[in-house]
């Protein structure tokens, strides 16, 4: 008996797992053994799986197919493989009446746990073959749409510069000398200097005063060249952190943390000027998934000023279903389970486990955690909130730990300076 099996062949974005392939050849060969072994038996299967899901990540599986050749004769059985052009289906058209994709056959964000694959022969009623029972999770590549939102950003300056000779301005004031708050400085000034924003920075000592700080505000709202201005936080102990963010005038708060913005962003009916940066940015990835929130039950862990409450506003402003767990929340794991979307903004590595996640839910990870590993050369890695290893073999897609929200951050506030430009010099 000669069999020839079905081989997939993949773009370099997508590769089916050689488990998946050895799986359906044993249901394939069974299937038909079983069907009628004393006689010859002669199909092909042609598959064509196109645009398996919205994802942006996702690409084309080619044609592939699969012909099955029994011969009666021959005691021995020899597996090999073979691709077919489409075309050579249109040669058996009583064999194959039909094959199409099952309801139930998901990748991506559909939330089934398992995936079916069905076929329907002439010569018998329809054969359900299960393929895996688990959901491939796709990750949601925070870095390749942050690179594509700052290409778009690029174009949008240089038509400005062009009809009405204004190049948006960023100025960031930073008080201390913390590694962490002065790498995220170095990366938004290279950020800015990559779409065309002018920067403007401002260093001060641990031990300057607020009354400094708020100098330097001050000559920056007047300043018709900055367009946005961002206070890294956090300040030092001695400063009033409220007293600070309030003096930056709202028109250039592209952080979005001033409180008539957040006051807005919680109104019906009123719109912010600007959304915090880390919260419109975790949308941001779940609008160029075309991941759904529309009626969705969403869970926010985590209810910082900075991230958690912005994020459940948002979601509630997108028809979502929200609920926020946090420190005092008695059996989180509960509540996360009942969720499509999860967004986790806690700064607790890997709390979030695989037993708290819905099958199939979409996963935003927000925290950024060093843990210790002797196996990387500076002595640490970094892991989010959630732990991916787990979570990601029920998720429908999530986001890595770095590369995911991270680099969106620093997207949205290029983005909210340009806004602020073209708003302050009514272009659309």
């Amino acid at each position: 008996m000669f069999v020839y099996v079905v081989m997939y062949r993949t773009s370099t974005l997508m590769r089916l797992r050689l488990l998946e392939q050895n799986f359906l050849y044993e249901h394939l060969r069974h299937y038909y053994k079983t069907l009628n072994p004393n006689s010859n038996f002669r199909a092909i299967i042609g598959l064509r799986l196109q645009s398996i899901c919205k994802l942006h990540t996702m690409a084309l599986i080619d044609t592939a197919a699969t012909m099955i050749f029994t011969s009666s004769s021959s005691s021995s059985s020899t597996a090999r493989l073979l691709l077919f052009n489409n075309t050579k289906l249109h040669k058996f058209p009583n064999t194959i009446s039909n094959f199409r994709r099952s309801t139930s056959l998901h990748f991506g964000t559909s939330s089934p746990t398992s995936r079916t694959i069905v076929t329907h022969c002439s010569s018998s009623p329809a054969s359900a073959i299960q393929v895996n029972n688990e959901t491939l999770a796709t990750v949601i590549d925070g870095k390749r749409v942050a690179k594509d939102i700052r290409e778009e950003i690029a174009v949008e300056i240089s038509r400005m510069k062009e009809e009405i000779g204004i190049v948006p301005g960023l100025a960031v004031i930073l008080v201390g000398d913390r590694k962490d708050s002065a790498t995220y400085v170095r990366n938004k000034k290279k950020a800015c200097d990559s779409v065309g924003i002018n920067s403007y920075e401002v260093r001060l000592a641990e031990d300057s005063t607020e009354e400094e700080v708020l100098n330097h505000i001050s000559k920056f709202n007047d300043d018709p060249s900055v367009h946005g201005i961002l206070v890294q936080l956090p300040l030092p102990s001695h400063m009033n952190e409220q007293n600070v963010l309030n003096a930056v005038c709202i028109e250039k708060d592209v952080d979005g943390f001033h409180p008539l913005n957040i006051g807005r962003l919680a109104m019906r009916g009123r719109e912010p000027l600007f959304v915090p940066c880390t919260p419109k940015g975790c949308i941001e990835l779940l609008h160029r998934y075309d991941i759904p929130i529309k009626g969705k039950r969403a869970v926010v862990i985590g209810r910082s000023n900075i991230v958690g409450m912005p994020a459940a506003l948002l979601l509630q402003r997108e028809d979502a279903t929200v609920s926020i767990v946090h420190s005092r929340t008695k059996n989180p794991e509960e509540i996360t389970r009942q969720a499509d979307i999860i967004i986790s903004a806690v700064g607790q590595p890997n709390m979030v486990r695989g037993s708290w996640v819905k099958p199939g839910a979409v996963l935003i990870d927000v925290g950024i955690n060093p843990v210790e590993d002797p196996e990387c050369a500076r002595g640490y890695r970094l892991v989010g909130d959630i732990c991916y290893e787990e979570a990601s073999k029920v998720a429908s897609a999530i986001t890595p730990v770095p590369g995911g929200v991270g680099p969106m951050t620093i997207a949205m506030l290029l983005s909210n300076t340009l806004l602020s430009a073209k708003r302050i010099h009514n272009l659309r």
